[in-house]
């Protein structure tokens, strides 16, 4: 006897003429129904904000970073136990000494900038002599809008972080923001918005889901937005998605500089400029000021020069100077061409200098 699914095939012998002869008959057979699929087990209830702060608060460092006189603070949140933190590039930006803080530990730690996009306002940094720390869960997707979400930072740089809870408002907002340093503004496009209230401090922070995972980078507080929407007295900060915080990330460790991303030690030309425009003037970049024994003064630039042309490359705009020197690595040789204010032509070669991330 043979069985197929659903019947059973009978094989009949009779005898004729000395010959065995087999006829197929088939019997219907009913089969038990499947057994029910098992049900999908509740979602885990959200943690509490002690749950949520013993979660978080090992996976953020505190972060010093200061130049001369000036000096900045911020947060920082760790990727890998041997100390790859992900933060702001304001929080690091210009910074000439960098160290921070492991709230797993309270050990502290020299920084080393790993690679940057000032575009997207994200800082990749490493901490030395760093193991064993604890790492922060990262989020595949973000989550809808509504989501409740808390802040993590160094509120108000006091080196202590606070938590502070709200939810995600909307996502994809473009923003104009301004530095607290030096006034400067910034356009960040894409960011998730929320109504945790973010502070000066708070920057580079995990802005975390009611389960501890990582959705995004506290980034601004209250700013300019450029679309329509009514503003009200509700807190209005913003944070970089952790999707494409992470794009920048892996982007920065296969150590490969390109768009908008510079991994590495930071090249340095060493004069202040400012993109030349009319009164009959070549454009280019103009140079604002010259620092005393760098690049640019070796090479001859003064004030009030126009470059014009970089490593062979035009230049029409700081914009320009600024993308073709990020392009190299401190120490290489690079073609640099200038028109004085008085119309006369020089070009040299230039070795550019290490400097701080910008």
């Amino acid at each position: 006897m043979r069985r197929r699914a659903g019947s059973v095939l009978l094989v009949v012998v009779t005898a004729a003429a000395g010959l065995l002869v087999s006829a197929p008959a088939t019997v219907d057979v009913a089969l038990p129904p499947p057994p029910p699929a098992p049900e999908a087990p509740p979602p885990p209830p959200p943690l509490t904000a002690e749950e949520l702060a013993a979660h978080t608060l090992p996976v953020v460092v505190t972060i010093d970073a200061s130049s001369g006189w000036t000096g900045v603070t911020g947060t920082g949140i760790v990727l890998t136990s041997d100390g790859t933190v992900l933060t702001n590039h304001h929080v690091v930006s210009g910074a000439t000494e960098i160290t921070a803080v492991s709230v797993a530990t309270g050990l502290i730690h020299d920084v080393e900038v790993l690679g940057y996009d000032s575009t997207r306002d994200l800082a990749v940094l490493h901490l030395g002599a760093a193991n064993d720390l604890p790492v922060a869960p990262i989020a595949d997707e973000l989550p809808p809008v509504g989501t409740r979400v808390t802040a993590f930072g160094n509120s108000q740089g006091g080196g202590v972080v606070v938590a502070t809870p709200g939810s995600i408002v909307a996502f994809d907002r473009n923003v104009v923001v301004r530095d607290a340093t030096d006034g400067s503004r910034h356009r960040l496009t894409g960011m998730v918005q929320t109504d945790a209230p973010i502070r000066p401090g708070d920057s580079g922070g995990p802005l975390v889901d009611e389960y501890g995972v990582v959705v995004g980078i506290n980034t601004a507080g209250a700013v300019h937005r450029e679309d329509a929407t009514p503003v009200d007295s509700t807190p209005e900060s913003y944070a970089v998605p952790i999707t494409e915080a992470m794009a920048v990330v892996e982007q920065v460790r296969s150590g490969v500089s390109g768009g908008s991303v510079h991994v590495g030690p930071t090249p340095r030309l060493g004069a202040s400029v400012v993109t030349s425009r009319g009164n009959g003037r070549d454009p280019g970049a103009e140079i604002l000021w010259v620092s005393y024994g760098s690049p640019a003064y070796r090479a001859g630039l003064d004030i009030g020069d126009v470059v014009v042309t970089f490593d062979g490359q035009p230049v029409t705009s700081i914009a320009d100077l600024e993308e073709l020197l990020m392009r190299h690595r401190p120490g290489d040789a690079v073609a640099i061409e200038w028109v004085t204010e008085a119309g006369e032509k020089h070009s040299t070669s230039v070795v550019l200098d290490d400097g701080p991330a910008r």
